[in-house]
């Protein structure tokens, strides 16, 4: 007999578990606009009479909320590496090679082809408009045998729909996109209409689920780049040299920000004006030079140089002076070099003065986690890692913002496949105490090894080539068509985003002071961006008590 469970969205079902591990979740609590999602397994146990025919069911949702429903399919994907040996496993599900599950496969009105001995989730993805009727209301789903349309199974859960608006996202998101990984899965030519297509597409679901800040390479970004190689060229800004003077076509780049306009991206996060890690050289930039297309500069040019800084000089220029015109200027935030450390002061300091006189009222903000850097004033926009924010929370840092990558496998939130879903959206509330303005990831669909050596088959190997702890590379999947899947893990931090937005209307109501109370009452310590939380239970408990006070005071 087929068992079905509905559990939260904060559960990794693995295919060899069984049903009874799972925690019921019999109610749910969510405000109108919001998006969430819940889980329903199933389970069909070896019967040798049963066995004797497969069986097909169409999953069907039924009550109040079933027009806001989209259903996936979550995928199991092959892990190889799920941490670095270093690594502490208090937040892993597992430690071992397998299949791990993270792709939400869209439904689509398909059904489902139901294994014996085989747990299996169903993702139920709500998207409630800012109408959404108001109440308590039971949502039941069933599973209906395709052939004879009997209702073979079926679970209930509750949700309470409050009457308040989720406020609008002010927090800044940005994963880093890869143009380039794109074109090489896909096969497709840079920026042909069938790379255009698949771009928006992708920039979309990104949009859809939380990222309002878009890397836009207006020169292929220097970025996870082996020295002295190079990434396939995706450069949106055409670039020609007569006569020792330089000119600017922005075509593409007008293309650029029209798409984003179209599907509601806010911001441009205009890729680094030098190489990573310390900003000695320049990133690859091509050119036409008297008729003849190449590469003007590289890994040769001397970051510091005159030739490659009177060349900044004149695309920044340039660059202002047709965003102004567009009204978008103030729309872009800006890059020396990523992850500068200590003894790469100087040389981020000497890049940096290449162009801040006329990026001089534009925010220019780095990943790094030197504090020197802050106190020396050598960046005033830093976005530090989240093991090494402390010092700049210490110092008041204003309008701060924090990162994460693979370093960071201790004690903080993280969205690993081997993860814990809770130690993923833990970070939403660790964002609103701390008054956290922007967040950025480094990977939204990076499908390369480690300095973009080779392409990699995102399906079949989720750690970069045995590079870093598998998830950290990518959040989507490239699926079939040019259409992108979404990781469990990217809706899980849209939660994070989620729960910190309904903090932020809780404190409208009440204070920063109250909201922070209540969360720390509930989470019974602390709340630092060390200290996670350690299960669904304690996620949703805090949640529940953010919408109690929202209730109460709307």
């Amino acid at each position: 007999m087929l068992q079905l469970k509905i559990v939260s969205s904060l559960e990794k079902a693995f295919l060899d578990q069984r049903i009874e591990e799972f925690p019921t979740l019999e109610s749910i609590s969510a405000l109108r606009g919001e998006r969430f999602s819940v889980q329903c397994l199933y389970y069909r146990p070896y019967e040798v009479e049963a066995d004797a025919h497969l069986l097909f069911a169409i999953p069907k949702i039924s009550g109040p909320l079933a027009p806001y429903v989209k259903l996936h399919r979550v995928r199991s994907v092959p892990v190889a590496k799920t941490k670095f040996p270093t690594t502490p496993t208090d937040s892993l599900l597992r430690t071992a090679p397998g299949l791990y599950p993270d792709i939400l496969e869209p439904m689509d009105g398909g059904k489902l082809n139901i294994t014996c001995d085989i747990l299996e989730s169903l993702w139920m993805e709500f998207s409630l408009p800012e109408d959404a009727p108001v109440g308590n209301f039971t949502n039941t789903v069933s599973f209906v045998d395709h052939k004879t349309g009997e209702t073979v199974a079926e679970a209930q859960f509750n949700a309470e729909i409050i009457n308040a608006v989720l406020p609008k996202q002010t927090l800044k998101v940005t994963q880093w996109f890869y143009t380039d990984c794109l074109a090489a899965f896909y096969g497709v030519e840079v920026f042909s209409e069938r790379h255009w297509e698949i771009i928006e597409r992708f920039a979309r679901m990104a949009k859809e689920h939380g990222i309002n800040l878009l890397l836009t390479p207006v020169f292929t970004p220097p970025l996870d780049t082996a020295v002295g190689g190079e990434r396939l060229t995706t450069q949106l800004v055409d670039v020609k040299k007569t006569n020792g003077r330089y000119f600017f076509s922005y075509k593409k780049l007008d293309r650029w920000i029209d798409m984003c306009d179209r599907i509601g991206i806010e911001y441009f996060e205009i890729s680094h004006l030098f190489t990573q890690w310390g900003a000695e050289h320049a990133p690859k930039i091509m050119a036409t030079v008297d008729g003849e297309y190449k590469k003007i500069f590289g890994w040769e040019t001397d970051a510091a140089g005159e030739e490659y800084g009177a060349f900044l000089r004149c695309f920044l220029k340039s660059f202002l002076k047709h965003m102004k015109a567009r009204g978008d200027d103030m729309r872009c935030f800006f890059h020396i070099s990523d992850e500068p450390t200590e003894p790469q002061l100087e040389s981020y300091k000497k890049a940096k003065a290449q162009v801040k006189r006329i990026l001089r009222g534009y925010p220019i903000m780095d990943a790094l986690s030197d504090f020197s850097f802050y106190k020396k004033r050598v960046c005033d926009l830093p976005i530090p890692a989240s093991n090494h924010i402390e010092p700049f929370i210490k110092a008041s840092v204003p309008n701060l913002w924090v990162y994460y990558c693979c370093g960071q496998d201790d004690k903080v939130s993280n969205r690993f496949i081997a993860q814990r879903s809770c130690v993923n959206r833990s970070i939403g509330m660790q964002m609103f105490k701390y008054n956290i303005v922007g967040f950025l990831q480094w990977g939204f669909n990076f499908y390369n090894n480690q300095y973009s050596m080779a392409a990699i088959n995102p399906y079949l190997d989720a750690s970069g080539g045995n590079w870093v702890p598998a998830g950290d590379t990518y959040s989507v999947y490239p699926g079939a068509g040019g259409e992108p899947h979404p990781s469990l893990r990217l809706l899980v931090f849209e939660e994070a985003i989620a729960d910190m937005r309904a903090m932020q209307l809780a404190e409208s109501l009440t204070s920063h002071e109250t909201v922070v109370a209540a969360i720390e009452e509930v989470f019974g310590k602390e709340l630092r961006f060390n200290t996670c939380a350690e299960d669904a239970e304690m996620i949703l408990k805090i949640r529940a008590r953010v919408n109690k006070i929202i209730k109460e005071n709307i």
